[in-house]
């Protein structure tokens, strides 16, 4: 299956269940592979929006705007999303998120 396949699967999937995380983290995530870093953008933009509690999100959606060098937009992801993990009580996303955030700011001289 090509990666432009595969998103139109998502796609599909999430016409079915428009409210289902995971269904738009697929879509975001299918973008991402197919090259297409400023829609997968907009699904995650999406996603936290309507789920803000899908910790899954917010480092892939930092990840992708770090791609496009929008580090503040990346760095502000990030925070939201240690603040998600920290709400759901999410260690290992914690810690993902902590090390791509001081990744940044390592990186940005901040």
């Amino acid at each position: 299956m090509t990666p432009e396949e595969r998103l139109q699967a998502f796609r599909r999937f999430l016409e079915r269940s428009p409210d289902d995380p995971f269904a738009r983290y697929s879509v975001a995530m299918g973008h991402r592979s197919a090259g297409q870093p400023a829609e997968a953008v907009r699904e995650f933009e999406e996603l936290a929006r309507r789920r803000p509690d899908y910790v899954a999100t917010y480092l892939m959606w930092g990840q992708t705007l770090e791609s496009l060098g929008s580090l503040e937009e990346a760095a502000a992801a990030y925070d939201r999303g240690i603040e998600a993990a920290r709400k759901a009580g999410n260690n290992h996303a914690l810690s993902e998120l902590g090390e791509a955030r001081e990744g940044l700011r390592r990186l940005r001289g901040v």
